[in-house]
């Protein structure tokens, strides 16, 4: 696949995000609390506590940060009580959006949602709208240069864990599995040594859309940039072929 970058976008993303750790090690920790209500604070017990915790390691959060959060999801019952909320639509082109939130308040996500969808030149659909343009898939990214395995190797390794796919880039290789089989697939690499750059379960758009408008390619940043700045906001998928 000469030409593609897939860890240039990853590393952008992770440098954004850097600059605004803050937001970050807030959504960690809101997911920290979701996987231990939902499979106690345990993380021998717990995959989908170990997979928040690996997240939260490779963002660069302590671990008495990690700890006091474990700690506090599993003995305050009076908690925030989280809910998962996904917003579906399209942006300027048609390029498909969807947003996932992690949310104690309903009535202001889906204000901030619909403003950043409307300042864009965009708008919300109804559940389902987009979606059926994504595969639900585990997704893990390796830098080249962060790697010591082969790419035969890596990709042998990743199969034989379980993984569906495997693909090499100019600069990484992405790794896709399931989302049932992604823990085993990702907690395999770890214990082998392999850095990952980037391990979380993703929307990936079966096609990409070009978006060659300088105008609609500025509404839809601007869209991007907002619903970057809403702290419910975790996830944000689009279609856009960059």
């Amino acid at each position: 696949m000469s030409g593609h970058s897939k860890f240039a976008n990853i590393k952008h993303k992770k440098e954004r995000n850097d600059a605004k750790k803050g937001k970050v090690f807030t959504i960690i920790g809101r997911e920290i609390v979701i996987a231990v209500k939902e499979g106690g604070p345990d993380p021998a017990n717990n995959s989908k506590l170990r997979d928040v915790i690996a997240k939260a390691k490779a963002a660069n959060m302590p671990n008495d940060t990690i700890e006091r959060g474990i700690k506090k999801a599993a003995g305050d019952q009076n908690a925030d009580n989280y809910e998962r909320i996904t917003y579906e639509g399209y942006g300027p082109g048609g390029i498909a959006i969807i947003v996932q939130t992690l949310t104690d308040n309903k009535n202001r996500t889906a204000a901030d949602v619909r403003s950043a969808f409307s300042k864009g030149n965009g708008s919300i659909g109804t559940p389902g709208c987009v979606s059926f343009m994504f595969d639900e898939k585990g997704q893990i990214i390796v830098a080249k240069e962060d790697c010591e395995l082969s790419a035969d190797d890596l990709m042998m390794m990743a199969l034989d864990a379980g993984a569906e796919d495997f693909n090499e880039y100019d600069d990484s290789y992405e790794i896709l599995t399931s989302p049932d089989d992604f823990s085993r697939v990702r907690e395999t690499l770890e214990k082998e040594g392999v850095p990952m750059a980037e391990a979380d379960v993703s929307m990936i758009p079966q096609t990409k859309v070009a978006l060659t408008d300088e105008g609609m390619l500025g509404n839809l940043q601007r869209t991007l940039d907002l619903l970057d700045e809403s702290d419910d906001v975790q996830n944000v998928y689009t279609n856009l072929d960059e």
